[in-house]
């Protein structure tokens, strides 16, 4: 198979984009690939003046790019829904929905303004809850979803009885959890889209390790100043780039389950080194996360903590 590049992306003139942390990593990586290819392309930011540098950068690549900037806090319910009511008034069909945005591994347990653990709030239950919201647009548009998920899913257990790990938090454990959720949560809105005739195509994606600021916005930020010290100046220049690649490479099984042809409920990643790195493919799925039952179970347990329905 030839490898996918972001000359595989096809035309997207007409179609409308959502993407979520579109200011920096690989969701901007992916905003200005769609930009360049003619979509209209919704940049969904916590941060007003980092997504309109952001935006900067994808009009300076491409000047007739049709990009625009809206806040988003995918942490707060309330930011979740403002957003969401923006588009519905603006009533037009949602092509393609991108949940990207996340935080990873935070040091100490942090709360959301809902009262849930901030890793689960913001890469799952905020994503959960956008795209129940945006549900009548993505119906209308025929639109594809794409959940990010994570190598780092591997390692995650739902935790039903505790989902926002109340007691026995550490940082990856809450992460995994976060990663492995969102992977369910594509599948079993896969499930849902078929049995409910929603006309949606719902996948995931993972970017592989890719060389963005999570890490430094995460676990590193509470590090002691040594470790930032050997993270900088030994592990980023010399082993780093042994085992990850760029923000733009990290974008394309992004760009690929988006845009692609792809398989309903699949699943793309980097596909070399344990999937780390390389060519954008078919990610592995670890059974746990094909568990129907937790997905369902999942399902309502965030429907309950977001006050939110599907339908």
């Amino acid at each position: 198979m030839d490898r996918f590049t972001s000359r595989d992306v096809p035309d997207q003139t007409g179609k409308r984009i959502v993407i979520t942390g579109a200011n920096s990593g690989t969701g901007l990586e992916a905003t200005k690939v769609l930009a360049a290819k003619g979509a209209e392309v919704i940049m969904a930011v916590r941060n007003a003046a980092k997504g309109e540098a952001a935006r900067a950068a994808v009009l300076k690549a491409s000047p007739w790019a049709n990009v625009r900037v809206e806040i988003l806090d995918l942490s707060s319910q309330a930011s979740v829904a403002a957003f969401a009511d923006r588009l519905l008034a603006e009533g037009r069909p949602i092509d393609v929905l991108i949940n990207n945005a996340g935080v990873m591994a935070l040091p100490q347990r942090r709360e959301s303004a809902d009262g849930h653990e901030l890793q689960l709030a913001t890469n799952f239950l905020g994503h959960f809850a956008l795209t129940a919201r945006l549900l009548p647009l993505l119906r209308a548009g025929g639109a594809r979803a794409v959940q990010l998920s994570s190598i780092a899913h591997r390692q995650g257990r739902i935790h039903l009885k505790d989902v926002n790990l109340k007691t026995g938090y550490t940082a990856w454990k809450a992460y995994a959890q976060s990663k492995l959720a969102m992977l369910m949560f594509a599948l079993e809105l896969d499930r849902r889209s078929r049995a409910g005739g929603w006309g949606l195509t719902s996948v995931a994606a993972h970017p592989g390790y890719a060389r963005t600021d999570l890490i430094a916005n995460g676990p590193l930020a509470s590090s002691s100043a040594f470790v930032r010290a050997g993270f900088r100046y030994v592990f980023r220049p010399f082993i780093e780039p042994l085992v990850s690649h760029s923000q733009a490479d990290g974008a394309l099984p992004i760009l690929m389950a988006a845009t692609g042809q792809v398989e309903p409920g699949g699943y793309y990643g980097a596909t070399r080194l344990n999937e780390l790195k390389g060519p954008a493919g078919p990610a592995e799925i670890k059974p746990w996360a094909r568990d129907e039952a937790v997905a369902r179970a999942l399902w309502d347990e965030a429907e309950r903590l977001t006050g939110v329905r599907f339908g």
